[in-house]
This record gives C-alpha cells, sequence and structure tokens, in this order.
C-alpha cells in the first residue's frame, strides 16, 4: 500500500516560470533563455527521466498536456488529484488560479481506459471559493501503512479542508508548522514533500525546520512508532530538493527510491548507503524543471492505487 508499481505523468506542453506560484514557493527562478528553448528542455528532461522509471519496470501512464490552455506547471500532476485503493479520486482545492485549469475529466478516463477502476470521484475544489487548499501529496505525506497524513500549513495547506480529507479516508493528521530561512527571513515551507518522504522502511525528514519542540517530537514518534527508521537531512539539503523523494515499485515487487540529481549529490554517503540498504535509487537529472518549476522528482509523479479492473 506504501508502494505503488504504477505512475501516471504529465508530459509537460508549455513549461516555464509561474509568477502566481513563485509568491510563496522560494524555489523557483527565472531563466533568460527562450521560451521555446525552456519547453524544449523540459520535454527531453522529462523523457530522459520516463525512460529511468520504465528501464526498472516501473508501469508509467504518460499523459499529453493540452496545448490549451496553457499551464505551465502541469507536469505537476501530484497537486490536484489522488488516487486510492477502494477506487476514489480525490481533486483537491489548489492556491493559484492558473494551476486549476489543470483538472483535467477525460485524464480520469484515460486512467479508466487503462485498465483501472474508478468507483467515486470526490471534488474538494469547493473549498476554494473560501480561499480554503489543500494542494495533494504536495500538501501531504501520507504513511498509509499506518493511515497518517503529515502536514506542515502554509498557504497552500489551511487544517480545514485538511480534517475533511482525513475524515472521508479514515486518516490521523499529524500536523505541524515548518520554516526556511532565506537571506535571514523566516517564512512557512510551501507544500510538505519538499521536507518529508516517507518509505516502506525509511522516512527522510528535514526535522531542523519545525520550530517548535512539541512539534518536532510528535514527528518523530509517529514516524517512529509507525515502524520507519528516521534519515535526517539538513535544511540546505532540502534546499537540493533532499526531501522531495518518492518510493516506487515494480512488477516485481522490487522497490526503489526516486530523487533528482540535484538530491542525490547533496546527500552524504551514510545517508545514500542507509537508503541503498532498503531500495535501489534513480535519479533523474531535471535542473530545468526544478528551477523554474520549484518542484523535483516526486512531484512530478501521481501514483496509481486505483484496482484493476
Amino acid at each position: 500500500m506504501q508502494t505503488s508499481p504504477n505512475i501516471l505523468m504529465v508530459r509537460p506542453a508549455h513549461f516555464g516560470f509561474n509568477p502566481e506560484t513563485a509568491e510563496n514557493n522560494f524555489y523557483q527562478k527565472t531563466d533568460q533563455r527562450p521560451q521555446q528553448e525552456i519547453e524544449e528542455i523540459a520535454r527531453e528532461e522529462f523523457d530522459a527521466y520516463v525512460a529511468l522509471l520504465r528501464d526498472q519496470g516501473v508501469n508509467v501512464v504518460v499523459v499529453e498536456d493540452t496545448a490549451e490552455p496553457v499551464k505551465t506547471d502541469a507536469v505537476f500532476p501530484n497537486n490536484w488529484f489522488s488516487t486510492h485503493p477502494d477506487g476514489k479520486v480525490i481533486l483537491y482545492p489548489m492556491y493559484s488560479p492558473n494551476r486549476r485549469l489543470e483538472r483535467r475529466k477525460d485524464l480520469i478516463e484515460l486512467l479508466m481506459a487503462a485498465k483501472f477502476k474508478v468507483e467515486e470521484i470526490i471534488d474538494l475544489s469547493f473549498f476554494e471559493e473560501d480561499n480554503q487548499f489543500l494542494e495533494g501529496t504536495g500538501s501531504m505525506v501520507m504513511d498509509h501503512d499506518t493511515k497518517t497524513i503529515f502536514a506542515c500549513y502554509s498557504e497552500r495547506t489551511h487544517p480545514v479542508p485538511l480534517d475533511y480529507l482525513a475524515k472521508l479516508i479514515g486518516y490521523k493528521v499529524v500536523g505541524f508548522d515548518a520554516v526556511q530561512e532565506i537571506d535571514g527571513v523566516q517564512s512557512p515551507i510551501y507544500h510538505t514533500n519538499v521536507m518529508m518522504h516517507i518509505g516502506s522502511d525509511l522516512a527522510v525528514v528535514c526535522l531542523d525546520s519545525i520550530p517548535k519542540g512539541s512539534e518536532k517530537q510528535a514527528v518523530q514518534k509517529a514516524l517512529l512508532s509507525g515502524g520507519k527508521k528516521i534519515v535526517p537531512i539538513t535544511a540546505k539539503q532540502k534546499f537540493h530538493f533532499a526531501g522531495n523523494m518518492l518510493e516506487v515499485s515494480n512488477d516485481g515487487g522490487e522497490k526503489f527510491t526516486v530523487m533528482s540529481q540535484s538530491a542525490l549529490d547533496s546527500l552524504n554517503v551514510g545517508q545514500i548507503q542507509l537508503i541503498e540498504k532498503y531500495t535501489t535509487i534513480i535519479n533523474p537529472a531535471i535542473p530545468m524543471i526544478e528551477k523554474l518549476g520549484g518542484g523535483s522528482a516526486r512531484c512530478m509523479m501521481a501514483e496509481i492505487f486505483l484496482p484493476k479492473s
């Protein structure tokens, strides 16, 4: 349940810098190259990434982004929907108005055409009317084994929709504040999945980003009681997307930890050895997508937990 052999990824049509999301995503940087060149580089990075996953036997369902309307962040589908073993597909309320364009009914139909069983579609986008947001598995990092949601609160992760979702799927919430410091100024971390990853055996987490001792202890306790071995990362490693990992599997049951080349380069030998004790590392190089999009390897993968029809 923690790991899926089926992954959905959206091949970008018009990838680029999104000023709306840059308001609270401090990982985003601009690039002065022509837009067409940026888009071509992003597609090359995407295709090479998919090839790495498929080489290891991971089933990747690739969906082409639509040319219209323009969606600069379509390459990050995990923010707008999630799938569940009981056949539920959940659609999420998004902070950025132009990212709400990414919600596509035809994508759900494509999953069904790929022999995945959809029993119910639950649309939580009504929360947007009250400026309440919960951006999928960007806002939430889930331990499916213990039915626990870990979430750091931010402008993109509000308590009300979070608690609503938890009750809907029967999970408990471990909520906390997490901050990052840039040029001496502290601000909330925009998505939980940039500072935290949970696999079958390991939890990679930047505990230093949780300022309240009681909340830090609550996170540690919940992870340890769930049988996870904690791999701490530093704030500097977090800025290289070392927290933005995802464990996937193939049909043979082999497990892989997927992280970007940037994330891997930031880890020390001991951290790498511990991860490799339990999984094989897959490390795509996605510097353009990371720079302009402010998201990394995990953000580009939406797990498919739906049963086969």
